[in-house]
């Protein structure tokens, strides 16, 4: 009876595949069956860039790039250093000195992270090494905060920051008034195409191919929306783009160059706090929820899954928890809404 192969005889036959030595070349085999599977491409470009990090940590440790030496202790001390002795913002440009501190934040850590996993789970299921060196590196706690939101006015003075006599400005306009009405992640929002908008229906498409969850999903829009999309159309016929949201000069409007624009309308428009695209998404999902949109609704309007996704990032105020709390507690079923006080004799 002829025997199966044995876990050694796979991970030689691993070695001759993918010359077991050399983890770019391993790595280079992980984002081609990450392109495969057709994830997003702003995810496999998130794979490139912590991977690099950790290669260039490797590279100052002297440690060689080889998948048989990174030992769970190596991956420990990795951690460990980026909470430490990582430098924010290291080597960037435009960033103050003032900004660029030593320990990178257990979000940022856990998101490095997370992808290594996933690169040597990778490594482990395709034979090459015996174990995972990651498999027992457990996240680093987080502090639970509250999600930041801007207020009603904060987003009326955002809007009225930008100067509609110009284009540029306009567009932006154009933008936040959409990311206000559409909860879309900017990515997706820069990523629309004129054949994306149906006008007279009122509605916008976001592609499978630009959506995060990697299913399309429509999403309703208010007419003074779709009305100021019609006119920025009009603004950027000349470039003959199918892109709705272009730049000066009529390529594709990046999601970074509209963050660098709104840290510009957030200083004019007196907000001293940071202001992210994000933001917007955060605030509408808040600002719904609490004027009583149903989660459900809200849930699909987003594109998330399940509603702990949703749950997990949308805060709602103390008023409203409190104003819920009042219109259905179960003591109102028991007392009456409308119980009063008892009085005390004097």
């Amino acid at each position: 009876m002829r025997k199966g192969k044995s876990v050694k005889q796979k991970r030689v036959a691993a070695a001759n595949k993918y010359s077991i030595s050399d983890m770019d070349a391993l790595f280079e085999s992980f984002i081609n069956s990450k392109i495969a599977e057709g994830r997003a491409e702003s995810t496999v470009d998130k794979y490139c860039l912590y991977y690099r990090f950790f290669a260039e940590y490797l590279d100052a440790k002297g440690i060689e790039r080889n998948v048989h030496i990174i030992s769970t202790k190596v991956i420990r001390d990795y951690v460990a250093w980026m909470l430490e002795d990582r430098v924010k913002f290291d080597g960037h440009k435009y960033k103050p000195d003032e900004v660029k501190t030593p320990g990178l934040s257990p979000c940022s850590v856990n998101d490095r992270l997370k992808s290594l996993k996933t690169i040597f789970r990778f490594f482990e299921s395709e034979n090459v090494i015996d174990s995972n060196p990651t498999q027992s590196i457990k996240y680093v706690r987080e502090v639970d905060e509250d999600v930041q939101v801007l207020t009603a006015d904060e987003l009326r003075a955002l809007l009225n920051a930008a100067d509609q006599r110009k284009y540029s400005d306009f567009r932006d306009y154009v933008l936040m008034t959409l990311l206000i009405d559409s909860f879309m992640r900017i990515n997706e929002a820069t990523s629309i195409k004129q054949s994306d908008v149906d006008f007279s229906a009122q509605i916008v498409i976001v592609r499978a191919a630009v959506a995060k969850s990697r299913k399309s999903r429509i999403i309703p829009l208010q007419k003074k929306t779709i009305s100021l999309l019609r006119e920025l159309l009009k603004e950027t016929e000349e470039f003959e783009s199918d892109y709705v949201f272009l730049a000066n000069y009529g390529e594709r409007l990046q999601p970074n160059h509209f963050r660098n624009q709104l840290r510009k309308y957030a200083k004019r428009a007196g907000i001293d706090r940071r202001v992210h695209p994000h933001l917007f998404r955060h605030t509408g999902a808040t600002m719904a929820l609490e004027a009583g949109m149903d989660i459900r609704h809200l849930q699909m309007l987003m594109g998330h899954s399940d509603l702990r996704m949703l749950i997990r990032y949308t805060h709602l105020s103390q008023k409203s928890l409190k104003k819920q709390h009042a219109d259905f507690s179960p003591l109102n079923e028991v007392l009456g809404k409308l119980n009063k006080d008892r009085k005390i004799k004097r």
